[in-house]
């Protein structure tokens, strides 16, 4: 903790040694305040489809003529929507609910999926389904938020539902400006933020800053974050055709992870009405154990804040990124852009239920050229060569979790799992008291099956090297196509970092080419609406935590993780006559496969429709979006930690539930179906207004509502229609000083979201959203 205190005080005394310096800059030249009021240019601001969008199909394009389903946040409309994680998207961009991620998204969510997280063009080092290192918004200048899976540019990746692609923050080289922002909020959250741009060279050098600092306790019990993010970014600007950008991010993050509240009956959904009584296994154990039994003893209203946490629980991360973007145009036929990056992660989560997530380190590495050949005015082509390299050494533990048995009522005693001797031979021993499994499999008594429990615990390394072709073509004034072809070669190693002892490790190697296809097509059905086509076929990767290949129980690594493939079909109309009216309309057919648990991979078929629109007048402004999706199980199994949550239960108190006594977790497997898929919003409407009541005040709202879905499979606990709305007020004090008031969940509804991607914990847990609450403002532009 002493560690903890003394690195926010070093980054307060950065923060306030910038904003000295800064002012000391101001005093000595003129600083161009750059202002934006609730009336000025705030179509361009907001609208979605009023900018340009770079790195989906290699240069900029106006979203509006991008064909493929995308919604585009600025900077502003970040702020203005009140978007601080990854998972707020869902109040602005349509089909785009999520999970709560274990309390802490790391990425996003789309079409009813786990989404990829790019950055410039480049996939970032992220979670392991969905729980990983939170994402900082500090280095964030725009976000782009786009459905199906990634372009042919932007290469194979794991997760195929949509991705984000954030633009990073540059340095001006031709104005020097900065901002000063605090927070604060109930339940003592805070933040502070800095950002700094300074011209070294008058139009052709600049260097930009950007430092934020949260400490934020939290509504939940044993849950609190801290974090540092730093942001460095320099521009060379070598002539109008040639610039370079390059940044340096680190990222220091202590945060909680939030297992929700377990036992989700439909009573504990409508009522908050929580079983009590400490699960026992067949010997009599009340150690939370699989095959656990509750005996139930009463039911009582439980506190929402009442979640499956810990107090000594261990969970944080740091992560270092360098980025670099190089683009010149060499002559008018020919344009070169190249991008790289770098990142390294470190990750460690030791938890009391006996979860353990270590990321002894992994470092991934991206370098990607593309080359514009302009051969006509009507026909350009890319072509671009991509080369990847990912390390991962990690240890992971999750065999021995077991949720439902914990009574959330009973002293903090009954949520210890400790590890049995018989447990801890089926592991391997990191360190003093943590317990791990082995990254492979071992018939230690030679009896013809496996000792070990294995999870996610690997050594592996990845090259991917890719070779894109990408064609544009204009064929009229009014029709344009883009074809792409993309072939991945991956050559992987995976090893076992920690075999028992006495035993050899094991070790194995593969390579595989993975093929994308896209056909993309544009028609003007007027200078201002376009109906566009899309489709995409595309193999992709099935990995483990930080983008890791494991070995499989035979000691091999599985050409299954390397086999799924996906598939999308949309088709679109966009309406923009101008930055103040913008319409979308899209309807898609989507195949993918969904990673389960044990490594497994199960095909899902979606369809829906998405709409969005914006309008806006000079006194008020309004953002609506709509979205259905009907997500099921494409003739495949589906697996779940309980089968239901009856099964929890024995039938010694039928007058709270039927219990079935068949024990949790039971790791239940659902024979191949066309099911729907549990723990998916099927219908999304989202409501966003701002009014400008005088020359510097807005009043804002924020309107979204889910449609009833099942939890769990069998569909015997649902999540009802919810709503949630947000109300905002904004006041310009001087030219440079603001200050923002949100209230969040007005009117403190009792929301309910599903805690892990895949409904795999459908049965298990429940997350329970934040109550009413407030956060205040304070931004100085100087």
């Amino acid at each position: 903790m002493k560690s903890m205190c003394t690195q926010h005080g070093y980054l307060s005394l950065m923060i306030s040694l910038g904003m000295v310096s800064a002012t000391s800059a101001r005093a000595e030249e003129d600083v161009e305040i750059i202002e934006i009021t609730g009336q000025r240019q705030q179509g361009e601001i907001l609208n979605p489809g009023a900018g340009s969008a770079g790195g989906l199909f290699g240069a900029d394009m106006d979203v509006s003529d991008i064909p493929r389903a995308i919604t585009s946040l600025s900077a502003e409309a970040l702020a203005q929507y009140n978007i601080t994680s990854l998972h707020d998207i869902a109040r602005v961009a349509p089909n785009t609910y999520a999970s709560s991620g274990f309390g802490t998204p790391s990425l996003p969510s789309m079409r009813g999926q786990l989404g990829e997280l790019f950055q410039d063009g480049i996939r970032r080092q992220a979670g392991n389904n969905g729980f990983g290192l939170p994402f900082s918004f500090n280095s964030i200048a725009q976000m782009d938020v786009v459905k199906g899976p990634p372009t042919v540019l932007l290469g194979s990746t794991q997760r195929n539902g949509g991705f984000v692609n954030v633009t990073s923050k540059t340095a001006s080289v031709t104005q020097n400006r900065g901002m000063v922002q605090f927070t604060a909020g109930r339940w003592d959250r805070y933040s502070a933020t800095l950002d700094y741009s300074h011209v070294l060279e008058q139009g052709k050098s600049g260097l930009r800053v950007s430092a934020q600092w949260q400490d934020e306790n939290s509504y939940y019990q044993h849950a609190s974050q801290q974090s540092e993010n730093l942001f460095i970014t320099f521009a060379q600007q070598f002539s109008a055709q040639t610039r370079w950008d390059i940044s340096l991010e680190h990222y220091d993050a202590e945060y909680p992870d939030i297992a929700g509240i377990n036992r989700p009956t439909q009573d504990l959904i409508d009522y908050n009405l929580y079983i009590t009584g400490q699960g026992r296994q067949a010997n009599g154990s009340e150690v939370p154990a699989a095959g656990s039994v509750i005996s139930p003893t009463g039911e009582q209203i439980i506190s929402r804040a009442n979640v499956l946490t810990h107090p000594e629980d261990v969970n944080g991360a740091q992560t270092t990124l360098v980025r670099s973007r190089f683009t010149t145009q060499i002559n008018p036929a020919l344009a070169l852009r190249n991008i790289s990056y770098y990142q390294y992660l470190e990750r460690e989560e030791i938890a009391t239920n006996s979860f353990v997530e270590i990321i002894d380190g992994a470092h991934t590495a991206q370098n990607r050229t593309e080359l514009d050949i302009a051969l006509t005015d009507q026909q350009l082509t890319t072509v671009a060569l991509d080369v990847r390299y990912n390390d991962v050494l990690g240890f992971s533990q999750f065999t021995t979790e077991a949720d439902n048995p914990i009574d959330l009522t009973a002293p903090l005693s009954a949520r210890l799992i400790p590890l049995s001797q018989a447990q801890q031979q089926r592991l391997v021993m990191l360190r003093d008291e943590v317990w791990v499994s082995p990254g492979a499999q071992y018939d230690i008594n030679m009896d013809g099956t496996g000792d070990f429990s294995l999870s996610d615990t690997t050594d592996s390394s990845t090259w991917q090297t890719g070779f894109a072709i990408q064609q544009q073509s204009r064929w009229s004034e009014r029709f344009s196509t883009i074809l792409g072809y993309r072939a991945d070669y991956y050559a992987v190693t995976a090893q076992d970092p920690l075999p028992p002892p006495g035993m050899v490790a094991a070790r194995d190697t593969y390579s595989d080419w993975l093929h994308s296809y896209q056909l993309n097509a544009t028609y003007a059905l007027s200078p201002a609406l376009n109906l566009y086509a899309t489709y995409s076929n595309n193999d992709a990767t099935s990995n483990s935590m930080a983008g890791g290949t494991v070995l499989g129980v035979d000691n091999a690594i599985s050409a299954a993780n390397f086999a799924t493939r996906n598939t999308l079909y949309e088709a679109g109309l966009k309406y923009a006559p101008d930055p103040a009216l913008y319409a979308e309309v899209a309807v898609f057919e989507q195949t993918r496969s969904l990673r389960n648990r044990d490594g497994s991979n199960t095909g899902i078929q979606t369809t829906g429709i998405e709409l969005q629109a914006f309008f806006q007048t000079d006194a008020y402004w309004l953002n609506a979006s709509y979205s259905y999706l009907d997500a099921r199980y494409d003739d495949s199994a589906a697996f779940q930690g309980t089968r239901q949550v009856a099964d929890a239960f024995d039938n010694s108190a039928p007058h709270i539930i039927v219990g079935s006594a068949q024990g949790s977790p039971a790791f239940a497997a659902f024979a191949a179906s066309s099911q729907r898929v549990q723990g998916v919003v099927p219908q999304l409407v989202a409501l966003n207004a701002g009014w400008s009541i005088a020359e510097n005040i807005e009043l804002g709202s924020s309107l979204t509502y889910t449609k009833s879905f099942p939890l769990d499979y069998l569909q015997s606990v649902y999540i009802r229609d919810q709503i949630r709305w947000d109300l905002n007020a904004s006041c310009e004090l001087t030219a440079a000083l603001r200050v923002r008031l949100d209230v969040i969940n007005v009117t403190d509804e009792d929301n309910w979201q599903p805690v892990f991607e895949g409904g795999y914990f459908g049965a298990d847990l429940v997350m329970p959203e934040l109550p009413r609450h407030a956060k205040l403002a304070l931004q100085y532009a100087f």
